[in-house]
């Protein structure tokens, strides 16, 4: 386990029943966000916790070795640039981390979404598919698989069968939209249950996708029973 727990941002009951664990995107914070919550149009039914994590400051080769709020270092977006497995995997670590204290607050894995934009996104998929518990759901908004070549060996049983939400831009020029089927493609081949959405937009969410998302977490979470 990490030494230090990151830094987050919180919405929702100290008795939380269920969380959502959100990632921001690449040079953003906990706050990016905070600002969708009310818009998800969530039933009041059973008390969610959002989390809003904010990633170290580090460098980014990508953006000419820049310092900024970063989960792992991007090397290049070009088919056959290495990744920065290590950085992804101490990502997971840290998200790992939040994970068990939001099972020690009471909201076991079983009752948690992990979720996150872009390369939030890609760290929600890295550290989902190979956490050993399994979670509610895992969300990947404009994002892409990292290690793609890798999950078949490297993937645990107990999140084989968890309901994913994956969207993304027609028009995307951050992270091109092929990026997005090749990742929904590969996980589909894999037999993960992967929920498609796909939208006219470039690199960012609108609100047709916002309302989309509640409705999966209130069907994921059953927060519409009791």
């Amino acid at each position: 386990m990490a030494q230090t727990l990151l830094e987050t941002v919180e919405i929702g009951p100290d008795d939380a029943q269920a969380t959502v664990l959100w990632l921001h995107g690449l040079g953003a914070n906990g706050h990016d966000f905070e600002p969708i919550v009310p818009e998800l149009g969530l039933p009041a039914t059973t008390p969610v916790r959002f989390v809003f994590p904010h990633a170290p400051q580090q460098p980014v080769t990508l953006n000419g070795g820049m310092t900024m709020p970063a989960w792992y270092d991007i090397y290049g977006l070009t088919p056959g640039t290495p990744q920065d497995e290590q950085g992804l995997d101490r990502a997971a670590e840290w998200v790992g981390d939040l994970i068990e204290r939001e099972a020690r607050r009471g909201v076991p894995a079983e009752r948690l979404v992990l979720a996150g934009f872009s390369q939030g996104g890609a760290v929600a998929l890295h550290t989902g598919l190979r956490f050993s518990s399994g979670l509610a759901g895992i969300i990947g908004l404009s994002t892409y698989l990292p290690l793609r070549d890798h999950l078949a060996q490297a993937r645990a049983a107990a999140n084989r069968q968890t309901p994913i939400f994956l969207a993304h831009g027609h028009h995307d020029p951050v992270l091109g939209y092929e990026l997005g089927t090749a990742s929904r493609d590969a996980l589909t081949a894999l037999g993960y249950p992967v929920d498609w959405h796909e939208y006219p937009m470039e690199h960012q969410v609108c609100l047709e996708e916002i309302r989309a998302i509640g409705a999966w977490l209130t069907q994921v979470l059953a927060l519409d029973a009791g």
